[in-house]
């Protein structure tokens, strides 16, 4: 299984490739800045693109299995349609080569599924990139991809576990983190599980 990573060089991107090529994947990277890649092996294959630019994002694309988007805004918390642009970019990059799976880590929160007052509130913090968020993952499910959504709640540094909860309805029960390398445990395991196909996770330890 060939593998494409977007957005390798951030936090969940950086613990995927790692726990890709440790496990055989032949990855490819698509990365603004090679250099600030953490992981060597023979089998991380880089490429130095845009992915703003739609010609470099397909022509990386060709010759894949899977797509895999990592991707965060460098917007923070203001207004964007940053993620939706780059995601459109990739999924018409997908169509014209003729690439069907994509797993997009999103967030919490896109379905304004985290409940209670104190869910609100990270709801109303996270307004602007959960909005960017949710486009792009409307988007990916207009054109006829197989996908899955991966929704985490707050992400921490904590190290690998491999034990967290998943709900495919809303977010895990009193959960408010999980570690950035376990969501990258789940991308995984989604890669090679069908059950998985068209299915929108949230996660949390």
């Amino acid at each position: 299984m060939k593998i494409i990573v977007f957005g390798a060089t951030g936090g969940v991107g950086q613990a995927l490739v790692k726990q890709a090529v440790e496990k055989g994947f032949e990855v490819t990277v698509f990365v603004r800045t090679p250099a600030k890649l953490e992981t060597q092996s023979e089998l991380l294959h880089v490429i130095q693109g845009d992915a703003f630019k739609p010609d470099e994002v397909a022509a990386a694309i060709a010759g894949h299995d899977v797509v895999v988007s990592c991707l965060g805004s460098s917007q923070g918390m203001k207004k964007s349609n940053e993620l939706q642009t780059m995601t459109k970019n990739i999924v018409d990059g997908m169509k014209q080569h003729g690439v069907k799976r994509i797993i997009y880590t999103a967030s919490a929160g896109i379905d304004k599924e985290i409940p209670g007052v104190s869910g609100k509130l990270v709801m109303t913090m996270l307004k602007n990139p959960l909005i960017d968020h949710r486009a792009a993952v409307d988007y990916i499910k207009a054109n006829g991809l197989t996908y899955t959504i991966a929704r985490p709640m707050g992400l921490t540094n904590n190290p690998l576990t491999g034990e967290y909860r998943e709900s495919a309805t809303s977010v895990p029960d009193k959960s408010r983190s999980i570690p950035r390398a376990d969501v990258a445990h789940f991308i995984l395991k989604a890669l090679s599980d069908g059950k998985y196909e068209h299915t929108s996770i949230g996660l949390a330890t």
